[in-house]
């Protein structure tokens, strides 16, 4: 892989090997200043079945870069997925489906929900999909259960990846990066309080284990370049996750926790909670 650079001017600054590995290099450059970069070759030996060049190439094409996709499951029929309570302060636009379980449709409140004639389901002017809830009509609330408990099943297996490129990158102070594809953890909070860059190809990964919070702050934006997409990027934050006014961000959440988006805030992902989101005129695209 290529190093990627951004806004290096001078030919003095400075570059470290943060690690080497049989299965991984990452390299940092412009070490400690604000220009820092990072670049990791860190391959998944999974065959990437789905794509055409690694069919016609042969399996030695098939090694992308970053750590083997998490499995969301049944959870992947969502772009909103969570169990005690999901709220908007209108207007949202939200393009996928929303589900709430165990809690009842009375927990999905903002939305003006319609209900389907057979019950199993219910519409919204905000919503471009279907919403869903447990207290609705066969079978949509064993059709949640179990969405819900993949959920739980995708968190486990996210958070529990070992061997990281990174660990605790910048101190979770990651705010003018640019983040190649890997496995990264931090044993304490994210910040993001300048925009990031998530940089690599379409079969790329990246999985971000925080076992704090997760804050963008108003206005930022987390950026893809290079054909980097939201389905491959998966941040699963122990604490709670939140978006600031008018920020943009990409990937999916899975939080143990709740996940707030404030006025105006945009993410390209999903947001699965294992407790509440609240969303006030935010907008959510499911990759």
């Amino acid at each position: 892989m290529s190093l990627i650079r951004r806004n290096i001017t001078s030919s003095e600054v400075p570059i470290r090997v943060v690690s080497v590995s049989s299965k991984a290099r990452s390299v940092e450059v412009g070490a400690g200043s604000a220009t820092t970069v990072l670049s990791v070759v860190a391959y998944s030996t999974a065959k990437r079945a789905t794509d055409t060049s690694c069919k016609a190439a042969g399996p030695s094409s098939c090694l992308a870069a970053g750590p083997v996709t998490v499995p969301l499951g049944k959870a992947a029929n969502y772009a909103i997925l969570a169990k005690s309570g999901i709220t908007t302060v209108p207007s949202s636009v939200i393009t996928g489906n929303i589900g709430l379980s165990p809690a009842a449709s009375s927990f999905i409140t903002g939305f003006a929900l319609t209900r389907s004639a057979d019950g199993t389901y219910a519409t919204s002017s905000q919503i471009t999909g279907h919403a869903y809830a447990a207290s609705y009509t066969s079978p949509t609330p064993s059709t949640l259960t179990t969405a819900t408990s993949d959920v739980l099943t995708a968190y486990n297996n996210a958070a529990g990846r070992v061997n990281p490129n990174f660990t605790n990158l910048k101190s979770g102070a990651i705010g003018g990066l640019t983040l190649a594809p890997g496995l990264y953890k931090w044993t304490s909070g994210v910040s993001i309080s300048n925009s990031i860059t998530i940089a690599g190809t379409a079969t790329d990964t990246w999985i971000f284990q925080v076992a704090g919070t997760l804050t963008i702050a108003n206005g930022k934006s987390v950026i893809l370049s290079g054909g980097a997409s939201p389905a491959n990027i998966v941040w699963v934050v122990a604490g709670a996750a939140t978006f600031g006014t008018t920020s943009v961000f990409k990937g999916i959440v899975l939080g143990a926790t709740g996940i707030t988006l404030n006025t105006g805030s945009t993410i390209n992902g999903r947001l699965l909670a294992q407790t509440a989101v609240a969303l006030q005129s935010a907008t959510v695209t499911q990759p």
